[in-house]
């Protein structure tokens, strides 16, 4: 079943969709949500117990602070990629779906990994003792630009391919997603398994790659960068501190042992 304009202005008691900011859709039926991309001021939005396959409508509602989507029909995370453009997003609620797997420590690692802005996931708080492990724990899903949230695909392969015509590294852990989000992304769309062996901290990782590949992968970043508006910009600086926050607490930690 699609979700309606006359549906969501009944449940909304709204006249305008651009102007609907909650929107309780539970136990609806629902397959089809395409009309989220008319709802650009939405901030709350319940579809749990509905048949709800992708999220690429929801990355249109950029002022989304809190979803609910319990009991759907997500077949992967890499239905994520669509979530991280969401600079408001703090609530999600994504239990009882397919993408959810039998480990459910390796799927709210990889939730919080790409969505480290999240308060609460699937009703329980986020810790910071999480969102540092997820960095190691999690596996990481490519977010394609606003421009290819129509494919997803397209743009995700775009991506890759730039960054490997640029890089051209080969085993430098620096590059690690490069190449295995490569071999993965005919099956998952970009959903990359994390780099277990990554060195532990920075100064170990310059000794194993080299300054050429550093170089490389360096102008990659800052070619992908240009691309970004200022909350894309905002969401990899923030990344980039955990990450290194997470790395200066392993190095202290090591010269503690």
């Amino acid at each position: 079943m699609k979700l309606t304009r006359k549906m969501v202005l009944s449940r909304a008691k709204a006249s305008e969709l651009h102007s609907v900011r909650k929107l309780n859709c539970w136990g609806s039926r629902l397959t089809d949500i395409s009309i989220c991309r008319e709802m650009p001021r939405l901030e709350v939005i319940t579809l749990s117990v509905n048949s709800v396959s992708s999220l690429e409508p929801v990355s249109w509602c950029r002022q989304l602070s809190e979803l609910y989507l319990r009991g759907n029909c997500i077949p992967s995370l890499a239905e994520l990629r669509h979530l991280q453009g969401l600079p408001h997003l703090r609530v999600l609620w994504l239990a009882e779906n397919p993408c959810c797997g039998p480990d459910p420590h390796r799927y709210r690692m990889t939730v919080l990994r790409n969505l480290p802005r999240l308060q609460r996931l699937d009703n329980q708080a986020v810790t910071e003792e999480e969102l540092s492990r997820a960095l190691l724990e999690g596996e990481e899903v490519m977010a394609p630009s606003r421009e290819g949230t129509g494919n997803g695909q397209t743009e995700l392969s775009y991506t890759l391919s730039t960054m490997s015509a640029t890089a051209e590294t080969h085993g430098d852990p620096l590059s690690y997603s490069e190449e295995e989000a490569s071999s993965n992304v005919q099956g998952q769309l970009g959903l990359k398994p994390p780099a277990r062996d990554r060195a532990p901290s920075f100064s170990q990782r310059e000794a194993v790659s080299g300054r050429k590949n550093r170089s490389n992968v360096l102008a990659a970043i800052l070619l992908l960068l240009q691309d970004l508006d200022a909350e894309g910009l905002e969401a990899v600086h923030q990344a980039v501190l955990g990450q290194l926050q997470a790395l200066h607490r392993r190095d202290v930690q090591e010269d503690m042992d």
